[in-house]
């Protein structure tokens, strides 16, 4: 990643910033997790020292936009569906 970086969000896990790094990462955002959590030997150091979720400057309002996207589930799909047959 090229460019100043931003702390786009903070989290209290290292595989829920992983699932959001891959989220961008899908929509084409290049996402970086860090974490102090003395290499995943210690994954509660994350509660003292949050998992970071770094992007580009240029990116982060489109990642946060990207981020903040409700996710619809199945199961709403097929009541409406349902409704429209």
């Amino acid at each position: 990643m090229d460019g100043e970086l931003v702390v786009l969000r903070t989290y209290s896990s290292e595989a829920e910033a992983n699932l959001a790094a891959t989220v961008l990462e899908a929509n084409g955002i290049p996402a970086r997790v860090f974490a102090d959590t003395a290499g995943g030997a210690v994954p509660a150091l994350a509660i003292v020292f949050p998992v970071r979720l770094i992007v580009r400057a240029a990116d982060a309002e489109l990642a946060r936009e990207v981020l903040d996207v409700p996710v619809e589930s199945e199961a709403s799909d097929e009541g409406a569906d349902a409704d429209e047959a």
